[in-house]
């Protein structure tokens, strides 16, 4: 079974880790869709670290066998789904993203064979860059 996650994966955590060995857990292949830096921009904030590095340091990831960059904002992920082919897509527990509406979308595409999983979030206060990176900025104004 082929499973694809996604994400910005800015700042890489233990989050991030844990997300990607439940996705591999899935499946016996995990593709990783690391959101290209145009997509970051628009959806989030500007990216501390590009796609091109971010894609290599999630390649590097035990449980990933291939990391690729997403497309730019103006394509819709679904149109990665033939270069993926996956069987499950693997969604994190705090991804924004709703299941039904993906399953609807998947359906409507004809993908009626992909699954949609969202998976278990980490019990750790600093499984998010975002709170990474308040927790530093909390560090850095005690010092001061």
């Amino acid at each position: 079974m082929k499973v694809m996650a996604v994400g910005v994966f800015d700042l890489l955590h233990a989050g991030h880790l844990h997300y990607l060995e439940q996705a591999k857990s899935l499946g016996n292949h995990l593709t990783v869709v690391v959101a290209h830096d145009d997509t970051v921009r628009v959806r989030k904030h500007e990216p501390v670290t590009n796609h091109d590095l971010r894609r290599r340091m999630v390649e590097g990831l035990k449980p990933v066998d291939q990391a690729i960059i997403g497309n730019s904002p103006e394509v819709s992920i679904f149109e990665i789904l033939p270069v993926v082919n996956p069987d499950i897509i693997a969604l994190g527990y705090d991804q924004e993203h709703a299941e039904d509406s993906i399953r609807g979308k998947l359906r409507e595409l004809g993908y009626d064979n992909i699954s949609v999983t969202r998976v278990e979030g980490l019990t750790d206060d600093l499984d998010g860059t975002r709170k990474i990176i308040a927790r530093i900025l909390e560090l850095a104004s005690n010092n001061n």
